[in-house]
């Protein structure tokens, strides 16, 4: 097949759909087909020379090291680069939508050049476009963004809470287009059943995918440095429970040296950053953002315990190349990651959501037990190399694809 890859952003490092995108064309090449990825900034990275990359230029207004800039008058083209500019000086997150309507312009002109096209969680309005042009469209949802919704808004301040709502006022142009889109791809049976329920959408219309681990750099690799525990984040958000371990790692640090690696990428004197100050454990808790998979892999393996406090999470990447490491795992009890993990005790420990006395008390309880620490990376090592693998996502979804093609072909033999 040839096939057309969307990602409005993909960003490289800690973040799952910069990742999604790499391992997954890459596992589509490998199978036969002929992928090209379009994306806009951040530009994912590392993908496999086979897979085309056509870059879909944005505003790119959230750029580092200057997010929120004022662009030149020179750089806005079209009313799609104003849209996007008005969208974001009112407070919305336009890029979803704007990055659709750009790849609806080009896809236009490039109808006959592909078999299907994947969408990665962008859900906007232009994907509607390029499935009236006759385009077979799938779309992945890793889970609905109403869920970080719910969260961020419950923890800002009065003062915010309107900012935080109108930012997630893209999350109903989601729905909506999630609703019009027959085959949507997810990573989960939980993240499946709160689509489901968050977007309206039928259960028929979802395909379970779980997403895979590159079990040859994430592996166990000699000595690990002793009460290392590592905790990986995507974003510096409340969903993610990063303030529930530091909160841990306050108590734990009492009686042990610690050694806590937490890879995020941090808001400059935001919450996170104030909390590691007030309760004093700058020293112990090391931050990295923006490391290679090769420096992660490493990480990973060293660390005696990794730690996955979400309060919600529609699959983890993370969790999974954690297994694949051998790594012992305290996860929260919530969303997707008993799904993922497998049972309490199989080869991770799982914990209540947001309760600090539970996660504290588990923690230093595998800590201190060497033969159980081993017994869980055993375990989760066998687990990652036994259901997850790039290969057997790609052969999962290209089926989907097929269902999609043989969708539009009825289609059009009814016509």
């Amino acid at each position: 097949m040839r096939i057309a890859l969307l990602s409005y952003r993909s960003k490289t490092h800690c973040g799952g759909q910069g990742v999604y995108v790499r391992h997954l064309s890459r596992g589509l090449v490998e199978l036969g087909h002929d992928v090209e990825v379009f994306s806009g900034p951040p530009y994912p990275g590392g993908l496999d020379p086979r897979v085309t990359l056509t870059e879909v230029p944005s505003l790119d207004l959230y750029r580092e090291p200057d997010p929120f800039r004022i662009p030149r008058p020179s750089e806005i083209h079209d009313r799609i680069d104003l849209l996007e500019l008005l969208g974001t000086w009112t407070a919305a997150f336009p890029e979803p939508k704007t990055f659709c309507m750009r790849m609806a312009r080009i896809l236009a002109e490039r109808r006959d050049d592909f078999d299907v096209v994947h969408d990665n969680q962008s859900l906007g309005t232009g994907l509607l476009d390029i499935a009236a042009v006759g385009l077979p469209v799938v779309a992945t949802v890793h889970h609905p963004i109403t869920r970080d919704k719910v969260l961020d808004v419950a923890a800002a301040k009065w003062w915010r809470k309107p900012l935080v709502r109108r930012w997630y006022g893209f999350a109903e142009m989601q729905k909506d287009v999630a609703r019009r889109i027959p085959e949507l791809l997810t990573v989960s049976s939980t993240s499946a059943a709160d689509i489901a329920d968050d977007f309206a959408v039928s259960p028929d219309q979802l395909h379970v995918v779980p997403l895979g681990v590159d079990t040859e750099l994430f592996k166990p690799a000699g000595d690990r440095v002793r009460n290392r525990v590592i905790a990986i984040a995507s974003a510096d958000v409340p969903l993610k429970g990063v303030n529930h371990l530091l909160h841990a790692v306050a108590r734990l640090r009492v009686e042990r040296d610690l050694d806590v690696q937490l890879i995020s990428k941090l808001e400059p004197n935001g919450p996170t950053e104030k909390l590691i100050a007030e309760l004093g454990i700058s020293d112990i808790v090391h931050i990295s953002s923006g490391i290679s998979d090769g420096e992660l892999a490493e990480l990973l393996a060293s660390s005696e315990v990794a730690c996955i406090p979400s309060l919600y999470e529609g699959f983890s990447l993370p969790a999974v190349e954690a297994m694949a490491s051998g790594t012992p795992i305290v996860a929260s009890r919530a969303g997707a990651l008993p799904e993922v993990v497998g049972v309490d005790g199989e080869c991770a420990r799982l914990v209540t959501p947001g309760d600090v006395d539970d996660l504290t008390r588990v923690l230093g309880d595998l800590l201190d037990s060497p033969l159980e620490l081993r017994r869980l990376g055993a375990a989760g090592r066998r687990r990652a190399v036994d259901v997850f693998s790039w290969e057997s996502v790609a052969a999962q979804t290209v089926s989907v694809y097929e269902m999609a093609r043989e969708r539009v072909r009825k289609q059009h033999a009814d016509r």
